[in-house]
């Protein structure tokens, strides 16, 4: 069974996409600070790097961004230019730009300013041959000049009227911005859509058997999407907080862990450098009931299922380096590598599996979206000049302000004590939350300071 789960709660957005009981993607979205990934500017262009054939370019941000510029790309100081953010800014790093104008559907996916002009791409998940004809003869028929269309898993079987609404829809939105040229830069023309729509555009798809929202805003938003079956999306109304509810709070906490248990008693390593990611498997204490090979293959295949979830889950990209269990069986190494196939194959991301280098070690390539997971909710940590990772403030103020409601609607204790560092505690009482809590509960939630603790290090105490 697979489910979707939006959590809007305590100064940020969670979402899971679930598989029989078990986080596989994660989804994050800060209240403080929203992603601008999706928005399209009127920028000015504030610095040429010949060198590198690329540009610094205004949008109105805190740091001019960076935009990569064809080879047959004209373009001056103080131009004007129509971009899209493909990456948010990150620590010292402004944010990524593009010229391309993409445009995400329900089944289509439309690039303007495309140099491959009416190329039309089908997704590889859509197999029949007569089906990625049909459809390939319905977007030709209707896709505007200038422009790649990418035809999404989602847009098999789907009419040609369905087509057809969703192209219209979004040519109209190129109509807006084309008068771009006119605005005075730097200043944003289109904003993308909400977070959670955006999310449940990408990984909503037809075998999903349920979406589960606690946010009545959010829940009104996803019912007006059109071609979205309404019988799967539910409302959570209930007291205790939604991820708790569904037993996945504990489950998402692992996320953060380096190592990973298997089932068998054999773990993973996961280590994220700025390289490539690294994943070590071994047997720990797993020790097989008849030959060393059989156990060595077994602790392998649990390792590359788990891995490739830790890969979608964690949103790791680029460079990925496996480490197996050293195999002396040409079957038993094939064996595994038929089933890390099958284990990529449900992501949703490209993922390559380039093969076993010289060392033994599996090499694999994935496609670069958003950044990592502990990317987005993490920060550096001041104390180890960033060697290190802990979790951002809001992060762990939403997480004390969840144990607090869980601790209040379940149990008969009338006051809670939190302490944690100084920036945790200003940030909590600097928000709206406690006081609707005190007065929703009718309880007390006493905060304090405590000097030199680990950061991110908390503790609630209770009392009757």
């Amino acid at each position: 069974m697979k489910k979707i789960i939006v959590d809007n709660s305590f100064f940020q957005t969670r979402i899971l996409l679930t598989e029989n009981g078990e986080p596989v993607e994660f989804f994050y979205e800060s209240g403080l600070k929203k992603s601008l990934v999706g928005n399209i500017y009127a920028g000015k262009v504030k610095n040429i790097l010949k060198g590198m054939s690329a540009c610094f370019v205004d949008i109105g941000s805190d740091k001019n961004a960076y935009l990569p510029l064809e080879k047959e790309h004209a373009i001056k100081n103080g131009d004007t230019v129509i971009v899209q953010v493909e990456k948010d800014a990150f620590g010292d790093k402004g944010a990524v730009l593009t010229e391309k104008l993409s445009f995400v559907g329900k089944f289509v996916i439309i690039v303007f300013n495309d140099y491959n002009k009416k190329n039309i791409g089908i997704s590889k998940k859509i197999t029949d041959d007569n089906e990625r004809d049909r459809i390939s003869n319905i977007i030709s028929n209707m896709a505007p000049v200038d422009c790649s269309v990418i035809v999404r898993t989602e847009g098999e079987g789907r009419s040609e009227e369905e087509f057809k609404i969703e192209i219209e829809n979004i040519i109209k939105k190129v109509e807006i911005i084309k008068k771009a040229a006119y605005y005075k830069a730097p200043c944003v023309i289109f904003k993308e859509e909400d977070f959670v729509i955006k999310v449940l555009k990408n990984i909503f798809t037809s075998d999903i058997d349920e979406v589960v929202i606690n946010n009545v805003y959010d829940y009104n938003n996803v019912k007006q999407i059109p071609f979205f079956d309404n019988n799967k999306i539910t409302f959570y109304d209930l007291e205790i907080p939604i991820f708790e509810n569904f037993y996945l709070e504990s489950k998402l906490e692992r996320i953060f862990n380096k190592k990973v248990w298997l089932k068998s008693g054999g773990f993973i390593i996961i280590e994220q450098t700025e390289a490539c990611v690294v994943i070590d498997v071994n047997t720990g204490k797993f020790t097989g009931k008849k030959d060393i090979e059989e156990t060595f293959l077994k602790t392998n295949i649990e390792a590359a299922y788990e891995a490739a979830r830790q890969i979608r889950l964690r949103n790791l990209s680029g460079i990925i380096i496996i480490d197996f269990i050293d195999m002396k069986d040409e079957y038993n190494k094939k064996t595994l590598k038929n089933k890390l196939y099958d284990a990529v194959s449900k992501d949703r991301l490209k993922t390559n599996i380039v093969g076993m280098t010289e060392l033994g070690l599996m090499q694999l390539t994935r496609k670069k979206g958003s950044l990592p997971v502990l990317k987005i909710i993490g920060r550096d940590c001041y104390k180890c000049n960033g060697n290190g990772f802990v979790h951002s403030t809001e992060y762990i103020a939403g997480k004390i302000l969840r144990e607090i409601n869980s601790i209040f609607l379940t149990t008969m204790f009338k006051k809670v004590t939190v302490l944690s560092e100084k920036r945790v505690i200003s940030f909590i009482k600097n928000s709206k939350y406690v006081e609707e809590m005190e007065n929703k509960f009718k309880k007390v939630i006493q905060l304090k300071e405590i000097e030199n603790l680990k950061q991110g290090y908390y503790n609630i105490e209770k009392e009757f």
